[in-house]
């Protein structure tokens, strides 16, 4: 993770390598922001991932040029804001226009630098949009409904409970790497601890909050814990190919933001499924 900031405490860190209280206020404060908007006007939430999601299409366009591909990131970026709210707006049909037009939109302007790195820079662009704006997107989906604040707060709290569990277990019992070539720290242990805090954890959230029987709130999480680390475990490779530690630097001891989406992002178009094949 990304070292302290000048003037915070020097806490020793934990056996994870994370200032542990650091780590907590940041999250505590996404947390309050997240439910702050949800549960006020529905729209600011929008805002609130399509910031989000602009400062992680910034962060890969930077750290890809650093590997010598050219995105056009402004275009990226705008296009970002434009699927999103989109997917809100006029949902799925809309979002799917959406996406194609920035396709195009990027694939014109890259045409115009000729043809020097063409296919890679292209791949890359179509990547990045496909990675973070078309599925983030199913979230805004997910929003759209009257319950949609809800189905947010379940599908973002399975993908937590899932990451502190496997952290948790990780920490203190973690012995047998997952995929040490790819993320050294990930153990089995912490798999099955991922998946005993989520699986609890959404068996007695979802019914309170979108009135499903337990079996169905533990499924839920038990695919999420599937969907959550495939993202970190994806993310991880990526941020080896490019040679770098974290995508950016903006959250303490988290990173950037597009490590905290990492996990969130490949879930949120299976949340978006089950909620459909769940809810009456």
């Amino acid at each position: 993770m990304s070292a302290p900031a000048a003037g915070v405490s020097a806490s020793p860190p934990s056996r994870a390598g994370r200032n542990l209280p650091v780590a907590v206020g940041v999250g505590v404060a996404l947390a309050l922001v997240v439910l702050g908007t949800l549960y006020t006007v529905k729209a600011t939430f929008v805002v609130v991932v399509a910031l989000a999601t602009a400062i992680a299409v910034h962060e890969l366009a930077t750290s890809v040029r650093s590997a010598g591909v050219q995105v056009p990131t402004v275009l990226l970026v705008a296009g970002n804001v434009v699927i999103l709210v989109a997917a809100y707006v006029d949902g799925p049909d809309t979002l799917a226009a959406a996406f194609v037009l920035t396709v195009l939109a990027v694939a014109v302007a890259r045409l115009g630098h000729g043809p020097q790195g063409l296919t890679r820079d292209l791949s890359v662009a179509v990547f990045i949009v496909t990675w973070v704006s078309l599925l983030a997107a199913f979230a805004m989906v997910m929003l759209a409904e009257p319950d949609g604040p809800d189905r947010i707060v379940v599908f973002i709290l399975a993908v937590v409970l899932s990451d502190t569990g496997g952290y948790l277990a990780g920490v203190l019992f973690g012995r047998h790497r997952m995929a040490p070539r790819v993320s050294p720290k990930k153990s089995w242990e912490g798999l099955v601890g991922s998946i005993l805090l989520a699986t609890a954890g959404t068996a007695l959230v979802m019914p309170l909050l979108l009135d499903t029987p337990a079996w169905q709130g533990a499924l839920f999480g038990a695919v999420v814990v599937v969907t959550a680390t495939l993202g970190d475990l994806g993310e991880s490779l990526v941020k080896r190919d490019l040679g770098v530690k974290d995508m950016g630097r903006l959250l303490p001891e988290h990173g950037g933001l597009m490590d905290r989406l990492d996990s969130l992002l490949p879930t949120a178009p299976v949340a978006a499924v089950l909620f459909v094949a769940l809810l009456p």
